[in-house]
């Protein structure tokens, strides 16, 4: 990765109650109804069978069947229950550890301080590309041309405006146009390095602030170790 360093001056569920056929749903309440009212009804229906003519073999077979199958459905739920508990347990904890943790992630906003803020430039193909910086209220602080090979490369802003004054530090956020050699458009798009702030666990999967945005674990793009 090369590096450009920039200044001022550049179902609803359902149900039956027939001896021969008993409801299946992802509702495990509702299973688990269907399955206590299916044994009652075949309970009773094996004490009030007629002697001389008793259940046909088939039929009480298949209702056996049916039984076993509402029974390992409910086993099945319960087991998937626990293994979406122990993955968001999971998903929790690894968020926890990346709190002050330096992490990159897709974003046009980067913090500067002592003079440096720093994004990730990344095109195709070979661009020349066009550099604007805004403040946090959204007034252009800085505008510059740079020419960016295919890949990615930093791009270092040491915090002066194109009059040559020195920006306050805070947020900032860059946007980039670029074209190729043909003079068609290029798209560059921008990472940014930052440290995750804080967790926020009461989603239903952990969201974390970082440059005061929300991200989930699948949107990082690299998690930088301490020292490097």
């Amino acid at each position: 990765m090369s590096a450009i360093t920039t200044s001022a001056v550049t179902s609803t569920p359902t149900s039956t109650s027939t001896s021969s056929t008993t409801a299946s749903s992802i509702d495990t309440s509702t299973i688990a109804g269907d399955f206590t009212t299916f044994l009652q009804l075949l309970t009773t229906q094996l004490q009030n069978q007629d002697p001389l003519s008793p259940l046909d073999t088939n039929q009480f077979t298949q209702q056996l069947v049916e039984f076993a199958q509402v029974e390992q459905q409910l086993k099945s739920n319960d087991q998937l229950s626990t293994l979406v508990s122990l993955q968001q347990t999971a998903q929790a904890t690894s968020a926890l550890s990346l709190v002050g943790a330096t992490v990159v992630v897709n974003g046009q906003t980067a913090n500067l301080a002592n003079g440096s803020a720093s994004w990730t430039l990344s095109a195709s193909k070979p661009t020349s590309g066009t550099i604007s910086i805004a403040d946090s209220t959204g007034k252009t602080v800085y505008t510059g041309s740079v020419s960016i090979d295919a890949g990615s490369q930093t791009f270092t802003w040491d915090g002066h405006g194109n009059d040559g004054t020195s920006q306050p530090d805070g947020k900032y956020t860059l946007s980039a146009t670029g074209v190729d050699a043909t003079g068609q458009s290029s798209t560059i798009s921008t990472q940014v390095q930052a440290v995750v702030d804080s967790v926020d666990l009461t989603q239903s999967t952990p969201v974390l602030s970082i440059n005061g945005a929300s991200y989930t674990m699948d949107q990082l793009q690299q998690i930088v170790r301490s020292g490097l």
